[in-house]
């Protein structure tokens, strides 16, 4: 049988100990521990892979990536976060904060206002959808898509003068 894999001494045991305590969370709990049971316990990659409930390449990618750079190595930057955006966040509150002043003193919510202003400010067309998403970004979700329609009351008045004939004025 193979032996197990080499783990290159990068701190003291203690220190690596220490390391293993201090996971931020459960998959860097999992990465240490491998790292930590192929150095102390001498156990091969398959055997850490079945007690840790993980598959035997994982634990080899996290043992090789431990070897390479340290502890470090094993660190996550994660895959979220804003990789696309037209604006900084900085550069968006900026822009929304004189609109929210206006709207919480009382007036009408303008979001085509806005609009303009971010179009001006990044050089290029933007939907309004994208206004309303970066309102809700910024904490805003009083503000409610402006309606076409005219108001019911008005539409109700013209169908009773158009589909009644006996209702109208002569």
């Amino acid at each position: 049988m193979r032996s197990p894999a080499k783990i290159k001494a990068h701190t003291t045991v203690e220190k690596m100990f220490q390391w293993l305590q201090h996971a931020p969370d459960e998959w860097a709990y999992k990465r240490r521990l491998a790292v930590w049971l192929t150095y102390t316990g001498k156990l091969h990659a398959r055997q850490v892979a079945a007690v840790l409930g993980v598959s035997t390449q994982s634990v080899w990618l996290w043992i090789g990536q431990y070897n390479r750079t340290g502890p470090e190595g094993l660190r996550r930057k994660g895959r979220g976060g804003r990789r696309w955006g037209y604006l900084s966040q900085e550069d968006e509150l900026a822009i929304v904060r004189p609109f929210l002043e206006k709207t919480r003193s009382g007036q009408q919510p303008q979001p085509a206002s806005l609009k303009l202003l971010i179009e001006a400010k990044i050089g290029r067309p933007v939907s309004l959808s994208y206004v309303y998403r970066l309102l809700e970004r910024h904490g805003w979700s009083d503000i409610v898509a402006q309606s076409r329609m005219p108001p019911l009351s008005t539409a109700m008045d013209d169908f009773k003068k158009l589909a009644m004939p006996w209702r109208r004025k002569a």
